[in-house]
């Protein structure tokens, strides 16, 4: 088959054969896309097979990315019977092939991304979707720099009433994490063992992860991974680092969650994105390094790009914030934005160029959860950056200061809100496919309705007895 994707290489059966000579006593290898909702869906075969998949690909049904948040497919999206729930093929992304040293057994794993029949990538793959984004700057021959950074809690595996988690009894202390210590050395010695085998876990599948630290709540942590030249695996990495970490955490009798609000009173968690522009020569369009200003001075092309992602924050929610969940995380105060600004070195707004060297300059876009699926938010931010770049849009002033006292909240805060922005998009659509862009909503759509039919313990607590 031909692949006709200028953003897939079509893998190496000898780098299977590889693999396996230097790892004889792997057993099993899990297979695995990323589906809409960022969770990994796929197969689990024996070694002898995996060489025939390097050759063939692997069959999935492309109704995979038509599934909702708990699984169940969504037949309103189209992907399911309307077309007879029909396999695509699936191929695995050259130098994803890694063990799962947390796996009880030993396994190893595979990254896989579709394309149909006849070697087209899938429209409805977000890693394709990203791809689709990233061929438009390819044509103005500007390569972004994409880092992510991602915040989870640990968790208790015992819940309170069942459902409620609570934060994890501290191996080092004895005693239940209660309160916040941001950046405190002392909370990451407290779970020092889970951290290091994190980190060797990390080492052993070569993910580029470079700091680790305490966050704004008890058992909430943030790891960073570092600048990638290349969008897709800055996106990969993302993805494989969730699932690290959750499969380490159970080693520990702990969970790890990427929920973005998982309780009331405390910090949410979100996904962090830092973008840069590089040009042919290698050089940052960003930053004027000419200026001898300890900020610098902006350069057009940056404006440009803030414009644009403010122009489509609004109708981009939907992808930022995908589930009933993310929307408990917008607060005033609360290290999450609510409106379209941008400053420098200020936590306070939704576009922040941190402070650094000139040839650093980047944006780092603070609005999406930590439940965001990586490929569509960072697909998302770079269509709002190209947008503004083509059309030169102009991103106002500065803030300085307290992004929450000088603009009015205008983002999306209810979840169908922005689903119906999102579906009445007149810029994301065109960047994202307005294909794959009809079934998010349709899926979205169906998750809204039926997270709605039920009724919700506060809704007893409150009604029951007094009205």
């Amino acid at each position: 088959m031909t692949i006709n994707n200028v953003n897939f290489v079509k893998p190496d059966p000898k780098e299977a054969e590889l693999f396996l000579q230097q790892n004889p006593d792997v057993l099993g290898i899990d297979l695995f896309v990323c589906d809409t909702n960022g969770v990994a869906r796929g197969k689990r075969i024996d070694r002898d097979s995996l060489v025939k998949c390097y050759k063939n690909g692997v069959a999935l049904p492309g109704s995979i990315f038509s599934l909702d948040i708990t699984g169940d497919c969504i037949e309103e999206a189209g992907l399911g019977f309307d077309v007879g729930d029909m396999d695509q093929i699936c191929w695995p992304i050259p130098g994803t092939l890694k063990l799962s040293p947390w796996q009880k057994r030993p396994m190893a794993q595979v990254l896989l991304t579709m394309h149909t029949g006849d070697g087209q990538p899938f429209f409805a793959d977000p890693r394709q979707v990203l791809a689709r984004v990233l061929n438009k700057f390819r044509e103005l021959k500007l390569t972004p720099v994409v880092a992510v950074e991602l915040e989870f809690y640990l968790l208790d595996r015992q819940r309170v009433d069942t459902y409620t988690p609570q934060p994890p009894i501290s191996p080092f202390t004895g005693r239940r994490e209660e309160s916040t210590q941001v950046y405190a050395i002392e909370a990451l010695d407290d779970f020092d063992e889970l951290l290091e085998d994190i980190a060797q876990s990390i080492e052993i599948q070569n993910l580029p992860a470079d700091t680790a630290v305490a966050e704004y709540a008890p058992g909430q942590y943030e790891i960073n991974l570092e600048h990638r030249a290349d969008a897709l695996r800055a996106c990969d990495d993302a993805f494989l680092l969730k699932r690290l970490i959750k499969g380490v955490t159970l080693n520990h009798n702990f969970e790890a969650t990427f929920m973005a609000k998982p309780y009331d009173d405390k910090a949410g968690s979100g996904t962090h994105i830092h973008v840069s522009l590089i040009d042919e020569n290698g050089n940052n369009i960003f930053a004027d390094t000419s200026s001898t200003s300890a900020t610098g001075q902006f350069t057009s092309q940056l404006k440009w790009a803030l414009g644009g992602l403010m122009a489509t924050m609004h109708e981009a929610m939907a992808i930022f914030a995908p589930n009933a969940n993310s929307y408990r995380r917008f607060r005033v105060n609360s290290h999450v934005p609510n409106c379209p600004a941008w400053g420098v070195n200020n936590r306070s707004v939704s576009l922040r160029i941190p402070a650094g060297a000139a040839d650093a300059t980047r944006v780092e876009h603070r609005v999406a959860g930590a439940d965001a699926n990586p490929y569509l938010l960072v697909a998302t931010v770079l269509a709002g950056m190209h947008h503004g770049l083509v059309n030169k849009l102009d991103c106002g002033p500065e803030t300085v200061g307290n992004a929450y006292v000088q603009h009015e909240a205008s983002l999306p805060n209810v979840w169908i809100h922005a689903i119906e922005l999102f579906e009445a998009g007149e810029i994301i659509p065109d960047y994202l496919g307005r294909e794959f862009c009809n079934v998010y909503v349709a899926c979205k759509r169906a998750e809204y309705n039926e997270f709605n039919y039920h009724v919700s313990p506060l809704e007893y607590q409150w009604y029951l007895r007094t009205v």
